[in-house]
């Protein structure tokens, strides 16, 4: 065999060997991005990919995108009385539900809007965007807001059962917790609700027994 052919095998054995660890590399940093996002945002990762109708890589382009655009955003920290006035208007919500389920609903949908925007995200009047940023930032409790908004926005011809307003209005407390809560929050929103808690005053956390507001029975709330 000449030298010519030998040099030529060795060449393309070359090229064979580089393209396999190139592709073998771009599939290790597209599982790597793969379980990243999936961590980053749990169950809102699942979400996501079921509203692309199962498409993995547009749920997965639509994540990151969202992480570009507000990765970087820096909560403000609230004032105490900022703190104090949010938390009496949320307690306050919650006992207006007993009486008035769909009103009650109305004021969580736009005390979350406020609320969010007063700690550095999108105004509320961008709701898309400002559910975007969210979803970076509070991962684990972005659906309770996104619950309380399609309730508090239901047409009239389909208006949402008093059952279901009750749950939405209940799980977008978790949201609520975490952005009023004091310091960083881990990403699991556990710290944010323990300090949440801590930060609200007497009235509210007295009816965290039994039959606490934000815990409403059927019983309690009336029909709407």
């Amino acid at each position: 065999m000449s030298t010519g052919v030998i040099i030529l095998l060795i060449v393309i054995v070359a090229v064979v060997i580089g393209g396999a660890l190139a592709l073998a590399l771009r599939a290790r940093g597209s599982g790597a991005g793969h379980m990243s996002l999936k961590r980053r945002f749990g169950p809102e990762y699942d979400r996501t990919v079921a509203r692309h109708d199962g498409d993995t890589k547009a749920a997965e382009h639509d994540l990151a995108e969202r992480v570009k655009q507000h990765g970087a955003l820096r909560e403000r920290p609230l004032e105490p009385a900022e703190r104090e006035r949010y938390t009496t208007r949320w307690t306050a919500a919650q006992e207006r539900f007993v009486d008035s389920p769909r009103e009650a609903v109305a004021e969580a949908d736009r005390l979350l809007g406020e609320l969010a925007a007063a700690r550095g995200f999108p105004d509320g009047g961008r709701y898309d965007d400002q559910l975007a940023a969210l979803s970076v930032h509070h991962a684990h409790q972005v659906h309770g807001y996104r619950r309380v908004h399609r309730a508090a926005h239901s047409p009239a011809a389909a208006p949402a059962g008093t059952e279901e307003l009750r749950e939405a209005l209940v799980e977008a407390r978790g949201l609520f917790d975490a952005l009023v809560a004091r310091g960083r929050h881990d990403g699991s929103g556990r710290h944010e609700e323990r300090a949440a808690r801590r930060s609200e005053p007497a009235h509210a956390r007295s009816g965290r027994g039994g039959h606490a507001p934000w815990t409403l029975t059927r019983r309690q709330a009336k029909g709407s």
